[in-house]
């Protein structure tokens, strides 16, 4: 989506679009804030994003689907229950006109936060 737009907040980047688009980012947005709890909301390359120590997850809408960017990691380790859908090393996209998958979301964000605080701790530690 290019709109020529530069977002400060997540509110004004869902005004963008229409409201069956924005129930949709709603249900996102939701279960990432549950499943990383602490982690801000920001917008980064103008699109929503969750950030801990580092930027845990990217998402962002589209026409036809909704993207999720986590990293290539959890793409790889979550491979096989996401076969249903289009991916590649960093993204992946969920169908608009079909359910979320919620949970599958949940799993990959909460294996975000554990590499991130992982990271973070090592950091920490040199």
């Amino acid at each position: 989506m290019e709109t020529g737009i530069k977002f400060k907040t997540v509110d004004e980047y869902f005004s963008t679009f229409p409201a069956s688009t924005v129930n949709i980012l709603e249900q996102v947005r939701n279960t990432i804030k549950k499943s990383a709890p602490g982690a801000k909301e920001v917008i980064s390359y103008n699109m929503p994003a969750f950030k801990l120590n580092g930027i845990l997850v990217y998402y962002a809408a589209y026409r036809e689907h909704i993207g999720l960017y986590p990293t290539a990691a959890p793409i790889e380790v979550f491979k096989n229950e996401l076969a249903p859908y289009k991916f590649s090393k960093g993204a992946i996209q969920f169908p608009i006109d079909k359910p979320m998958p919620l949970d599958l979301i949940n799993k990959i964000v909460k294996f975000r936060v554990q590499a991130d605080m992982e990271k973070a701790n090592k950091k920490k530690q040199e």
